[in-house]
């Protein structure tokens, strides 16, 4: 057994290479039933209602096994006997990855904060801070990225932290000039915090894309459209563009024609447009500052045109949808009643020879023949 334990592989005993393999298993399988474990839990305290305490448990398990796997890594790599280089890259790529486990592990607890921000947001009456939300994810999560890879270029070039973020900022200079569309995305999307145009669940349309706000980045605004699909418009072009905020509207504006035929005797033009006031008076979603209009007010060319204008508050589309159905029924019924018919595109055609019509061309045909002989 002890010959066993001292035959080498690399230089290294094997009780080495065995203590080595037996932490970095020892650390998954660690990792693994932490992460069981905490999602458990979550789900438990999800259940319950505490979505704060759900939320933290989840994210611990999502960053606990490359974690403690690279920590196991870390802990078993002084194990072995390497040479001088070797065990410099060795020290140098344990490092780099504890640096990326703790990296890694801080990104998901981002989750906490942004959950513990969003609740508070869904308790105020205003959207901003809903919008607001998203982007501090993203801005943390960026923040962790960042200080990962400055932790990572320290340990590769064994230099202060402070020369390497001087170089950053060298580098940033360029990396601006090269990525402008970027930046210019960045501050279009704070001018649109500044102007509010819109907040998040609004529905817009913005070049023909009709739909609602479903989250705004730091690069780009998602808008989800009324078939479904998920629009994706650039800050930097969306804060320079024409936005129709329908979510905004305080009302909903109808601009009917009622078309009734020429036939229809001047009394019964007249009591049509009293029958359309006498259905939108006081009607339902009216505001005392705007009451509706009915006027007859044009001659078309193959028929005579009620102009009716009615505003429904509140800006409910389905409740205006109904209230609209219900109000062209009563038309119909009414102006069926009084035998009102409503017109539609004709043609009426006069044959020569009908003596009650009797078709009369007014067209002199003269041919150059005879004109040249009188």
């Amino acid at each position: 057994m002890d010959q066993l334990l001292q035959f080498e592989i690399l230089g290294n005993s094997l009780w080495r290479i065995a203590a080595l393999f037996g932490i970095v298993l020892a650390s998954l399988v660690v990792g693994k039933i932490v992460k069981v474990v905490l999602n458990k839990m979550g789900a438990r305290f999800e259940a319950k209602g505490r979505f704060m305490m759900a939320t933290t448990m989840k994210a611990v398990a999502r960053g606990a096994v490359f974690l403690l796997a690279a920590a196991g890594l870390s802990l078993a790599l002084p194990l072995l006997q390497l040479k001088t280089w070797v065990a410099e890259v060795s020290d140098t790529v344990s490092a780099i990855l504890l640096s990326v486990g703790v990296g890694y592990f801080l990104y998901w607890l981002v989750d906490i904060p942004t959950t513990w921000f969003s609740r508070i947001a869904g308790r105020t009456e205003t959207k901003l801070d809903d919008m607001l939300v998203p982007i501090i994810r993203k801005s943390l999560r960026v923040t962790v990225v960042v200080l990962v890879l400055v932790q990572v270029a320290q340990i590769l070039s064994d230099k202060p932290i402070t020369s390497i973020i001087a170089g950053l900022g060298i580098g940033g200079l360029a990396l601006a000039l090269a990525a402008q569309d970027t930046v210019k995305n960045f501050f279009g999307s704070v001018v649109l915090f500044v102007d509010k145009p819109f907040e998040m669940g609004d529905r817009i349309v913005v070049d023909g894309q009709d739909g609602s706000v479903e989250e705004v980045g730091l690069r780009s605004t998602k808008i989800r459209t009324l078939d479904g699909h998920l629009v994706t418009v650039p800050n930097g072009e969306l804060a320079n563009k024409l936005i129709r905020n329908i979510g905004k509207r305080p009302y909903i504006r109808r601009v009917a024609n009622l078309t009734i035929t020429y036939d229809t005797p001047p009394d019964k033009v007249e009591r049509a447009v009293e029958i359309v006031k006498e259905i939108l008076d006081n009607h339902e979603g009216m505001h005392p500052d705007l009451p509706p209009r009915v006027y007859f007010n044009e001659f078309n060319a193959e028929s005579l045109n009620i102009l009716v204008i009615y505003w429904y508050h509140p800006p409910d589309y389905w409740a205006y949808m109904a209230f609209t159905e219900k109000f062209n029924k009563e038309v119909f019924r009414r102006f069926n009643e009084e035998g009102i018919e409503f017109a539609f595109p004709t043609q009426t055609l006069y044959l020569a020879g009908d003596g009650a019509r009797p078709l009369t061309i007014g067209v002199e045909l003269t041919s150059p023949e005879v004109s040249n002989r009188q």
